[in-house]
């Protein structure tokens, strides 16, 4: 049971992030600030550290291109983006520390990587046109509270469950 517990926590995260995203944006005193959740990377990157590598990035792959063709019309920027954000967490976390805290601070830290390369690859084909400064205030910050808010939450259930399943796939219980 717990084989398919990981895709299926997955297919309910990507399912999860635009119902989440109908509460965006939201206007404080005359300003708008957008929320985006990035749930389903940060779920990959404890799967690729905490339980297998070629699975986060075979998730990454599929989910980035399912990403791609449902929600924006560019195909292969999700598809290179979040394999890629998956490997500097694995990669960053190997050099550094497994501890969830460091865990957790690389995932934040690499979605706020992600949000950025997003804008500017947006900015680059000039499909948004906000400076900067504005993108920091309005987009990025107001993304980095929400997402850190739902991994202070849910990131020691993401690590139990990929190393839960880790465990069995060890003692032969595929």
């Amino acid at each position: 049971m717990t084989r398919l517990l990981i895709p299926f926590v997955a297919v309910v995260l990507f399912y999860l992030e635009p119902v989440f995203g109908l509460f965006s944006p939201v206007e404080i005193g005359g300003v708008y600030y957008y929320l985006i959740p990035r749930f389903l990377i940060m779920f990959l990157i404890f799967v690729g550290v905490y339980y297998n590598r070629q699975r986060a990035l075979m998730y990454a792959i599929i989910f980035g291109l399912l990403y791609d063709l449902f929600h924006i019309d560019i195909i292969g920027l999700y598809a290179f983006l979040y394999p890629a954000v998956c490997l500097l967490a694995i990669w960053a976390v190997r050099h550094i520390h497994q501890h969830i805290i460091v865990v957790t601070l690389i995932t934040l830290l690499l979605v706020a990587v992600l949000e950025t390369a997003l804008y500017g690859f947006f900015t680059m084909i000039g499909f948004i046109g906000m400076p900067f400064g504005e993108f920091a205030a309005t987009r990025l910050v107001p993304t980095m509270i929400a997402n850190s808010v739902f991994l202070i939450l849910l990131g020691w259930v993401f690590k139990s469950l990929a190393n839960r399943r880790n465990i069995q796939k060890r003692e032969g219980m595929l």
